[in-house]
């Protein structure tokens, strides 16, 4: 069956069932590429040995990056939930992987600043912005599941693409040349991802589903909010507190996770890179199990549990040391609560809010890991810059978590306005 063509929104091809999981495999196709964000500390210590950079200095890219995603996440959302995915993912295919590319070319701080951290920061908000809004629109019945597949891709990005990088292209062809080598293959996944995102028809219900009673944890609301009731809910603020600080943990480790690694004597390029890996893993499972979790458990109730975890879990990291066995467990720990939180966020937007302006409004939410951009790195690249070494930034990212989880609990599902 075929249905009508509307603004690029084809849908319908064959089962309508076995269609929408081809819109997962779009957005996993998409978030795998664009998560090579997070291997950005793989490119800190060639770029720094070239140029004589600082680690407050490098810090910045990745900094500027999650800033320039956030606040283009929101645009991108209001014009995917108006006109549809599929240009607004394909500009974000086209501009990450220009990002790459450009990258290849970087002579200064400033380029860099502005090809990773805006034009790469652009390429990610609006990639990542319609892969969240097309699930949960496909999948009122698995919409944590199918939202953390999707995203989880974001957080195994950087398993495939880091070790690609830091063991084969960087050593054999350069930095320079890698970033040109990535931003090829990007180009190719994303934009194949583009033209699977699209909408379900109007009215789209899957067969045999019926919307779980509003007693039920994760049941979702019957009324559709727009954005400006959404930041009058009391909810809203609770949950943006506590996206920002729970995410500034997973943020710090994320961005100094290689140079981490080497402080504490793990010299072996192979062995800080299966960091990244082991670190890609937690990230990914977390995304996809926590979300399946939270369709029976309740969002909230999965996202309090996670940042308490990850509370404990940033100080165990530190002590963890030279310990590789227990570096690894304490890694794949700390990515999972914080992949938790970007897949579990997303999917209680639309379940507490509706899904005809999810993307605005998680959008808006979106923009508390803007923040935490901010926070993380740069604990981790001036606090070891004064001190020389990471266990301020990882006992301060301990008492961000701990904020957090209050702002968490204090969360109540909004009552429409």
């Amino acid at each position: 069956m075929v249905a009508a063509t509307q603004m690029g929104e084809s849908v319908e091809i064959g089962s309508p069932g076995l269609n929408r999981w081809w819109r997962v495999f779009g957005g996993l196709m998409m978030n795998i590429a664009l998560g090579t964000l997070y291997a950005w500390s793989v490119f800190v210590a060639p770029l720094e040995k070239e140029f004589g950079w600082k680690r407050a200095d490098t810090s910045m890219v990745f900094t500027i990056a999650v800033v320039v995603f956030a606040l283009s996440f929101i645009v991108a959302g209001r014009l995917q939930d108006k006109f549809g995915p599929f240009w607004v993912s394909l500009s974000g295919a086209i501009l990450v992987s220009l990002g790459f590319f450009l990258c290849s070319f970087t002579h200064s701080l400033m380029y860099l600043f502005v090809c990773f951290g805006v034009i790469g920061g652009l390429g990610n908000g609006f990639g990542y912005s319609t892969p969240i809004p097309v699930m949960a629109k496909w999948f009122p019945d698995k919409r944590g599941l199918a939202i953390g597949l999707a995203v989880g891709g974001y957080g195994a990005g950087s398993a495939l693409f880091g070790p690609l990088a830091n063991l084969y292209l960087i050593p054999k062809y350069g930095v320079h040349n890698a970033f040109m080598i990535l931003g090829a293959i990007f180009l190719v996944m994303t934009v194949i991802g583009a033209f699977l995102l699209k909408n379900p028809p109007a009215g789209y219900k899957p067969a045999g589903w019926t919307p779980a009673p509003a007693t039920a944890k994760s049941s979702a609301t019957t009324q559709e909010f727009t954005p400006g009731e959404v930041l009058v809910t009391p909810a809203f603020y609770f949950m943006w507190i506590a996206y920002a600080l729970g995410t500034s943990a997973g943020l710090m480790v994320i961005s100094q996770l290689v140079p981490f690694a080497k402080s504490v004597h793990i010299s072996s390029a192979a062995l800080a890179t299966m960091g990244l890996v082991v670190g890609a893993a937690g990230n990914a499972s977390g995304r996809i199990l926590s979300g399946w979790m939270s369709d029976t458990l309740g969002r909230l109730n999965v996202l309090r549990l996670m940042i308490g975890i990850s509370m404990i879990s940033m100080p165990l990291l530190y002590m963890a040391g030279g310990n590789v066995t227990a570096l690894y467990v304490m890694v794949f720990i700390v990515y999972w609560c914080y992949g938790t939180q970007l897949s579990v966020n997303a999917a209680a937007t639309a379940d507490f809010f509706g899904a005809k302006n999810a993307g605005m409004n998680y959008g808006m939410l979106f923009t508390a890991w803007g923040v935490a951009g901010v926070i993380g790195p740069r604990i981790g690249g001036v606090l070891f810059d004064k001190y020389k070494n990471y266990q301020m930034a990882f006992y301060t990212a301990a008492v961000l978590a701990a904020v957090a989880l209050v702002a968490e609990l204090l969360a109540r599902r909004p009552k429409h306005v």
